[in-house]
């Protein structure tokens, strides 16, 4: 820090990593063969996955064209619909799930919201699915109407079943086999023919045994995604790490540093963003059902909120709100926390540490922040009622860690990655940094994690990764394809 920053009193700057828009087109450009005399350069090849998710408060299709090259990915287009606008269920249609917020959901409701959002982007970005289009990868952020883990299952199925009805090909939605079986241009990226998919997702396996917690795959992404978003910063957001995504629901995993895998050794869940989405509603500025923070996020707003009066009786609100909000690691003998089924005795036989976050009894206690909200709006406005929110998810993000490093989790040397919307908006990264910036070797606040790491995803199953500039293995060494081999017996140790 600069002896200026210092001196007013500003600390580091927090690195974010932000999407980098291009068109899809231009891309491709850039390997048209050049003219006579021009210096051939390496040519460029890109792989364009799409992300189809359905969260509690959004439903995207967030499609990214990755180098496969370098690793470097760029956005092609961001697809974002309410989840509350899913149509109702037909008579006859059977009622799988619902949201954190009570939205009834069937597996064909679900499908027609996929489709409809699918076709959307695909069509903003100009491409066709067909020629376009690799791989598609489906995640849900929807755990909270579930009475088990095993029925997140149905859910996958739904947004596949919304993918097919878009028009798109199973095969692009299910790793190949071979080397054959890829496209030509993609044949000479992958790795196929030395290692096998074994369900390690960027060098990290997940718990052991059956799924512990049904925001499972959710943790996975998003640990990826962060790997993969790093990579537009100076960051090695290599094992070992942590990773906290603060959507509608809380996500996330403490990830150690062994080889060729890591473990998974903590797992993240419960409530995040409907926390925020809780004190917001007590403004009645937004629909008292369905309504989300997001609604009433205003740049000047959020301007004004930075502001020392605002931000002081953030602090004195968000302690009180915290008086409501129970953090700590899952006691067994339950099998649900902050909504989140689970299964806490596979996961202490898996060696996995639950730690949840949770208001009163399963989200019986929101209301309890509805009321603290009205009273912020009422008493101060909405400038204070944002710095509320920043300094509330702020807070969870200290109380969870803390839990961590209690049960001696967090390796030495770890990073800490954080998404979602309720952890990277506002003045969110800057609290979060001045508690963890000497707890952690670096801290790196990434955009549409979830989205990344479904880019990922696609790419693990398909083993192409790439070897001068790694995203597995651990900070600072090289690409582990070595060592894996040697795991999986393809050449001797």
């Amino acid at each position: 820090m600069s002896f200026l920053d210092k001196f007013f009193n500003k600390g580091p700057k927090p690195i974010i990593a932000e999407s980098q828009p291009r068109d899809l087109s231009i891309l491709k450009a850039g390997n048209r063969p050049q003219g006579p005399g021009v210096m051939a350069a390496q040519q460029d090849e890109y792989y364009v996955t799409a992300s189809v998710e359905l969260g509690n408060t959004t439903t995207k299709c967030v499609i990214m064209a990755t180098n496969l090259n370098n690793s470097q990915s760029y956005l092609i287009n961001k697809t974002v619909n309410m989840t509350r606008d899913v149509r109702a269920p037909k008579p006859g249609e059977e009622v799988f799930g619902k949201t954190v917020w009570g939205i009834e959901l069937s597996k064909e409701s679900v499908a027609d919201m996929i489709k409809d959002t699918v076709l959307e982007s695909l069509k903003k970005a100009h491409m066709d699915m067909d020629e376009d289009l690799d791989f598609v990868v489906r995640s849900t952020g929807v755990t909270a109407g579930f009475a088990t883990t095993q029925e997140v299952g149905q859910m996958v199925k739904a947004l596949a079943d919304g993918c097919l009805d878009a028009g798109i090909s199973h095969t692009k939605m299910a790793p190949a086999m071979s080397t054959a079986h890829l496209p030509k241009r993609l044949q000479k990226y992958t790795l196929l023919d030395n290692v096998m998919f074994d369900g390690a997702v960027v060098s990290v396996v997940p718990p052991k045994g059956k799924e512990v917690v049904a925001n499972e795959m959710e943790g996975e992404l998003v640990t990826a995604g962060i790997k993969l978003g790093a990579k537009w910063t100076e960051v090695d957001y290599r094992n070992p790490c942590v990773s906290l995504d603060f959507g509608s629901t809380l996500a996330g995993r403490i990830v150690n540093k062994d080889e060729p895998y890591a473990s998974t050794v903590g797992n993240f869940l419960g409530l995040a963003g409907v926390i925020s989405d809780s004190l917001a509603k007590g403004s009645k500025q937004i629909d008292q059902k369905n309504g989300a923070a997001l609604d009433i996020f205003d740049p000047k707003l959020l301007k004004k909120a930075d502001g020392k009066k605002h931000q002081e009786k953030a602090k004195q609100y968000a302690k009180e709100a915290h008086e409501l909000i129970n953090i700590c690691k899952v006691p067994e003998g339950i099998d649900r926390f902050g909504t989140v089924p689970l299964d806490a005795a596979g996961a202490k036989a898996a060696g996995t540490c639950l730690i949840g976050c949770d208001v009163g009894n399963n989200a019986d206690g929101l209301d309890g922040l509805v009321e603290i909200g009205a009273k912020i709006y009422e008493d101060e406005g909405i400038p204070t009622l944002l710095a509320t929110m920043d300094h509330v998810s702020a807070n969870i993000v200290y109380r969870v860690l803390d839990v961590a490093f209690e049960e001696n989790l967090i390796l030495d040397g770890s990073i800490l990655g954080v998404t979602g919307r309720a952890g990277i908006t506002g003045k969110k990264p800057e609290l979060i940094l001045e508690y963890a910036q000497d707890k952690f070797k670096d801290v790196v606040f990434v955009e549409d994690g979830l989205a990344l790491g479904s880019a990922i995803m696609a790419r693990c199953m398909n083993s192409m990764g790439t070897q001068k500039n790694p995203l597995g293995g651990n900070q600072g060494e090289r690409c582990i394809l070595k060592k894996r081999m040697q795991a999986q017996g393809t050449i001797p140790k």
